[in-house]
């Protein structure tokens, strides 16, 4: 399972490699680079599955095992 996830802003393209909490979701990030305050895209649980390299742990790990996508904690 990977742990890092680049996360790149969409209004100013700042990227910065973060680590991701196995045990929480991030429903909000701030961009250091313009200051924005990401939410996920519809659809998505959290911003690493909208605007990361890598997925959220929760669904990095339904998607290895073949069950639903239920994210940060929901199962």
């Amino acid at each position: 399972m990977e742990l890092k996830s680049e996360i790149t802003c969409p209004t100013c393209g700042y990227k910065k490699l973060e680590r991701m909490p196995t045990d929480a979701c991030w429903f909000f990030y701030d961009c250091n680079g313009c200051g924005v305050k990401l939410r996920p895209n519809a659809g998505d649980c959290c911003v690493f599955c909208s605007f990361g390299t890598i997925p959220c742990p929760p669904i990095q790990e339904a998607r290895a095992d073949g069950t639903g996508a239920i994210c940060c904690g929901g199962r």
